[in-house]
């Protein structure tokens, strides 16, 4: 990825709002689905406000007004098939229009966010979950396996499955508890009831751009071509039903009932300078295969974006009491890089799609505080935390509120966000 004038720190916005603004300054501009009382349409985060791009088409040419046109629909994923190129483009002409010395052209296509709706930003066409956080993992295996955490196929290949597409939201959903087949501790035989340990995932989504053929592999040194950019992503997971149906296929209906993401997609090109290298491998383990192994992937293929975890219960909220953080951990404490996960996804001849979603897995770090999920934050639930208010969880009960967030920083740079991926639990009737 280049580096341009789109990430000059010293640039600001005619917007005012995008001058220091925690997400979406003018080194950001993340891809999304917006409406505001009319149809689904593709804007551009920009502070406090949303450029309405069907409104705009005029002050585009080139690259950058095919790729305009391209996300006037009610999906990004015409937008997406067109690769770096005319995505890179429509970024650069935004970015002059939007400079604090442009003229007031652009002025007329702003839109306060605030009163826009956002809308999943995609049409999901397959989405698949990756495991490859590996202190998450180690932290779980542990719980089920003390003399073997992981399995030995971990270190060698990127372990996922096929989730469900249908049931992707975007971030502001409810979580409806979900119910389904579960084994009480000493019962003898299953019941179907509501889960009693629902929880949280915290995760990077990779939005995939343009595709492959089938049959066709994608090569790791050509991988990061197929990424158009990033999400944040909480796979709801009913830890209970899981432990009873995930032998020997693996997870089904405890994580199939919901999986939200956050409204904006922040394109690879955004993310430019926050590309690090990927850390070393402890001494030991093996070096991935060679359709895996990539030496510029290594130099520079994970993301220094750091992540949290916030949750407000019902009583918190009513006394106006602050979120309680769970968790802050930085995403390169993931074992693969997104490259690897899209070579290996396509490996074997599978087709990916525009607008296809890949989970990172949880993202954990060693630590405490870096743990994204509860089933390692209280150890399955045998030790419930406590939220300062009288109130403690082993898992999640109704009128949680569980607030994802992230910020891209690094030194010489203009830090950048991904907004919320939120959700509330709500119990069925």
């Amino acid at each position: 990825m280049m580096l341009d004038e789109t990430h000059d720190p010293a640039t600001t916005s005619r917007v005012a709002s995008a001058n220091g603004h925690a997400d979406f300054p003018i080194q950001n501009l993340p891809l999304g689905i917006f409406s505001d009382g009319g149809p689904a349409r593709g804007g551009v985060a920009i502070g406090d406000s949303i450029v309405d791009l069907s409104a705009a088409l005029d002050l585009f040419g080139g690259d950058a007004l095919r790729a305009a046109e391209a996300a006037i629909g009610p999906t990004l994923n015409p937008l997406l098939a067109l690769g770096a190129g005319p995505r890179c483009a429509l970024r650069r002409a935004l970015f002059a229009l939007l400079t604090s010395d442009a003229d007031d052209r652009i002025d007329a296509a702003l839109r306060p966010m605030a009163e826009c709706t956002l809308h999943l930003p995609v049409r999901i066409g397959d989405y698949t979950d990756f495991y490859a956080g590996i202190h998450h993992a180690e932290a779980v295996g542990k719980q089920f396996r003390p003399d073997q955490p992981l399995l030995p196929n971990y270190k060698h290949v990127p372990i996922g499955y096929h989730g469900r597409a249908s049931s992707v939201r975007v971030s502001g959903t409810d979580v409806r508890r979900p119910s389904g087949q579960l084994k009480p501790p000493g019962a003898d035989a299953p019941v179907f009831a509501p889960s009693a340990r629902l929880d949280f995932e915290l995760e990077l989504g990779i939005w995939i751009g343009p595709g492959n053929a089938l049959g066709m592999p994608i090569p790791i040194g050509e991988a990061d071509a197929h990424i158009a950019g990033l999400c944040l992503l909480n796979d709801w997971s009913a830890r209970d039903i899981q432990a009873w149906e995930y032998a020997p296929l693996g997870p089904f209906l405890a994580k199939n009932f919901l999986t939200s993401v956050s409204p904006w997609l922040v394109t690879a090109e955004a993310l430019a300078p926050f590309r690090v290298a990927q850390p070393p491998r402890p001494a030991g383990d093996p070096q991935p295969l060679a359709y895996l192994w990539d030496a510029d992937d290594q130099a520079q293929g994970a993301y220094r974006i750091d992540c949290e975890v916030a949750l407000s219960t019902a009583a918190m909220r009513a006394a106006n009491l602050p979120a309680r953080r769970l968790t802050q951990v930085a995403a390169t404490a993931l074992y693969w890089t997104p490259a690897q996960l899209v070579a290996h996804h396509a490996s074997g001849g599978c087709d990916l799609h525009p607008g296809d979603l890949l989970g990172t897995g949880t993202i954990s770090g060693v630590a405490a505080d870096a743990r994204g999920s509860l089933l390692e934050i209280t150890t399955g639930g045998s030790q419930p935390i406590d939220l300062g208010n009288g109130e403690t969880r082993g898992f999640l009960e109704a009128g949680d509120e569980l607030v994802l967030s992230a910020t891209a920083r690094r030194d010489g740079f203009v830090a950048i966000g991904f907004g919320n991926c939120a959700g509330t639990v709500v119990n069925t009737d």
